[in-house]
């Protein structure tokens, strides 16, 4: 039963979600494992919360802040092959996120993943609300890959992964096939498509027996990885940029920009103020 029914209410994993604490996904998963609490009472999918409300996360009363008061913040980060996309792995392998810079208010969420093997781009958000929209398959946003291919492709394969092929989980497509050259037996090429299912790119390739040595993120709908940007590097959004990708999924601009017209140079160096990670890698090191 919902908690609260006026006209002032949201729907409590929307709430947590946009306050950066976990994607919408998670917590319906904690609501299900009976880990959240409203108002002292086990709350359940659909429950809706004011700002009198008080929920409590494994017990721990969760202290949110107006919306007004949490700036939206965006990050570009050029994942290197070897990380993977999870906070935490019992392996012990290395993890995107610890190469990030902290966030005062929830946590860093993933807007998308690539697996260990892919490399590029991949952004991250303390909005869960921003992060949902963008990977919500109606959303339709295009993502773009660079890929090498060892073998080279016939005309009829190319319109064949144009048309539709039957997964294991369905039919799946490129939208778009661009030949990028290549020496030899590898041969490079853009693909773009609108959704992100798992391995979808590589499983593509190789219903045809073609097999993808090398797979690079390079665009995720407005936001292109930036050549000058280092492998194992972050960079993050100016506010005009993350306003601008906050409408294009449909949620308000709330970011303040400070200037009104800022010069390119300005704009460009706020866009590419990055944090390098330190490495026996000497060349992230610089």
């Amino acid at each position: 039963m919902n908690q609260s029914t006026n006209n002032n209410t949201e729907k409590v994993h929307k709430v947590l979600a946009r306050a950066g604490l976990g994607s919408r996904r998670e917590i319906e998963e904690w609501i299900r494992d009976g880990r959240i609490r409203i108002n002292e009472r086990l709350a359940v999918i659909g429950d809706r919360v004011d700002e009198q409300s008080v929920i409590r996360l494994d017990g721990k009363q969760v202290h949110l802040k107006p919306m007004k008061e949490i700036r939206r913040r965006v990050l570009i980060y050029n994942k290197p092959v070897g990380e993977i996309c999870t906070h935490s792995d019992p392996q012990g392998r290395t993890t995107v996120f610890e190469n990030l810079p902290n966030v005062y208010h929830g946590r860093w969420l993933s807007i998308g993943r690539l697996d260990i093997n892919t490399s590029g781009l991949i952004m991250f958000t303390n909005d869960g609300e921003l992060a949902n929209r963008m990977m919500h398959p109606s959303a339709e946003i295009e993502r773009h890959y660079a890929v090498r291919i060892h073998g080279e492709p016939t005309q009829q394969q190319l319109q064949q992964l144009k048309k539709g092929i039957e997964l294991d989980d369905g039919m799946a497509s490129f939208d778009s096939i661009k030949a990028g050259g290549g020496q030899g037996t590898n041969n490079w090429f853009t693909v773009s498509l609108k959704e992100g299912r798992n391995r979808e790119v590589r499983r593509l390739w190789q219903a045809l027996d073609l097999e993808v040595s090398r797979l690079i993120r390079i665009q995720y709908g407005v936001i292109e990885l930036p050549k000058s940007l280092s492998r194992g590097v972050w960079s993050e959004l100016d506010d005009a940029k993350v306003n601008e990708l906050a409408e294009s999924v449909g949620l308000k601009a709330t970011n303040i920009v400070k200037r009104s017209a800022p010069n390119k140079h300005l704009r460009h160096k706020r866009m590419v103020s990055k944090r390098r990670r330190y490495s026996r890698n000497p060349k992230y090191n610089r």
